[in-house]
């Protein structure tokens, strides 16, 4: 769950902030404001599922501020947090989830969460019912899921093409100048030459939409007409649904460990993976890291709660999309120990010691070395 706090004194802001972030978890606050007209501009670029709003503010009353966020598309959760409980009624008036006194209370404040919660998963049950016309699959490889219809790989007329689409797709929403496109992919071709290759490639992918029956993804001219601004409408796009359920993740217990399995096994392959696109390059990696995090984090929980055979699988897993993280080494020898197989144990280390030889010419981490060395000691002592 992503929320934005406003409030024009600081110090409550990182109260709230701490509260909702470490001490309840499960909320990623995605900006803190005390400035609320920089407040509303940013909800509109942010997009958050909720934001915290102080009502007496010097600049702007909160309750307006409301009002002109209760206009937005998608309209953001509102919860007031004051110190006056006279706004009460004019805030339930503007249909805020809930109306917090000052100074909050982390049991009032888990109570808001709880009902924050339960209206994001009905609203989100009730667009998975609304099935989108098109889902669009950008990790591993580009694919599309029309609605009733079996997943299809478009067929593109050439690599330059596809990745035009590609890139004006990473670039959602937005206009990308002519100039860029043409350096990235002709950049060998002076003008009078790149530009018909350009032409020719966005006509060729507007056919190619129109001929999959993609009506949701379109491409139109940008403002001024300096460059190319593709559309997404109506769309599930598997990235941004990914991070948008690794957001609502509370801390891993029990009751939720499932939903972490699912979120870790969504992630079916690197962002455009199969394709050698430097410029996907950041996103890639970005997208890795908060995988790899999630992983850790299971296996720190798997491993808490001695359960040791659900640790190394995370540890495998980890180990395929991140061959050179050497903790997911560690951790299997250790596990690996714990179940007394040594003939495992030994395996992970000279594959670590392999793979650190060959991919980064380095010898292993001297404290997993003498770990291992005071195991096998031990073992044939």
């Amino acid at each position: 769950m992503k929320a934005i706090l406003v409030d024009d004194e600081q110090l409550p802001l990182q109260h709230l902030q701490i509260m909702l972030e470490q001490k309840i978890g499960g909320i990623q606050v995605i900006g803190t404001f005390t400035n609320p007209i920089q407040a509303i501009e940013m909800t509109h670029k942010l997009r958050p599922d909720v934001v915290f709003l102080d009502i007496n503010m010097p600049q702007i009353n909160g309750l307006e501020i409301g009002e002109q966020l209760q206009n937005a598309d998608p309209s953001p959760e509102i919860v007031f947090v004051t110190g006056y409980d006279k706004y009460a009624v004019d805030a339930f008036e503007l249909c805020a989830l809930d109306y917090i006194m000052k100074p909050v209370q982390l049991k009032r404040l888990e109570k808001t969460v709880e009902r924050l919660r339960e209206k994001i998963n009905i609203a989100q049950t009730t667009e998975q019912q609304a099935t989108p016309l098109v889902s669009i699959q950008c990790f591993n490889h580009l694919q599309f899921h029309m609605s009733g219809q079996e997943p299809q790989e478009i067929k593109w007329r050439t690599n330059k093409v596809r990745e035009l689409f590609a890139y004006l797709f990473h670039h959602r929403n937005k206009t990308v100048d002519k100039d860029t496109l043409l350096e990235l992919l002709w950049p060998d071709y002076d003008l009078s030459k790149g530009m018909p290759q350009l032409y020719t490639a966005i006509y060729l992918i507007r056919q190619t939409l129109k001929r999959s029956g993609i009506k949701t993804v379109t491409i139109n001219k940008g403002n001024l007409e300096t460059g190319y601004k593709l559309t997404v409408e109506s769309s599930l796009i598997d990235v941004d649904e990914w991070e948008k359920r690794l957001a609502q993740l509370a801390p891993p217990s029990r009751d939720n460990i499932a939903d972490y399995e699912q979120t870790l096994a969504m992630y079916s392959g690197d962002y455009f993976g199969e394709y050698d696109y430097l410029w996907a390059e950041y996103e890639r990696e970005r997208l890795r890291r908060l995988w790899l995090q999630l992983a850790k984090k299971m296996n720190h929980f798997y491993q808490e709660k001695g359960m040791l055979a659900e640790a190394i699988q995370v540890n495998e897993r980890i180990q395929l999309l991140h061959p050179l993280d050497e903790d997911c080494y560690f951790s299997l020898m250790q596990l690996y120990d714990a179940m007394n197989d040594p003939a495992s144990v030994e395996e992970q280390y000279e594959l670590l010691a392999t793979r650190w030889e060959q991919e980064l010419d380095s010898a292993v981490n001297e404290d997993i070395s003498n770990w291992f060395q005071a195991w096998k000691a031990k073992q044939y002592a």
